[in-house]
């Protein structure tokens, strides 16, 4: 049985780490917004709820999704001149 990881060192952005909190991140928030979004709209079939939900759900991934690389990507960028400041 091969030994469990705990720890392990990336060079630059986590990738799994930003695919992992964007998906997370994008449950939590996405769907209070989808549905607080739709009380402001007619939604008279479950085909226009779903192509609803669709929209503002893309947009709501796409803007977690930006948004948690630009903090990996700085958090990744501040470890790296800590690393270059302490060599």
């Amino acid at each position: 049985m091969p030994e469990r990881v705990e720890q392990y060192e990336t060079d630059g952005v986590d990738f799994g780490w930003v695919m992992q909190v964007t998906f997370v991140t994008t449950i939590v928030v996405g769907a209070p917004v989808v549905a607080i979004a739709s009380l402001f709209f007619e939604l008279a079939s479950w085909g226009a709820w779903a192509s609803f939900a669709v929209r503002v759900g893309a947009l709501v991934w796409f803007t977690t999704a930006v948004s948690v690389y630009l903090v990996a990507r700085r958090r990744a960028d501040e470890g790296e001149t800590e690393r270059s400041s302490e060599s």
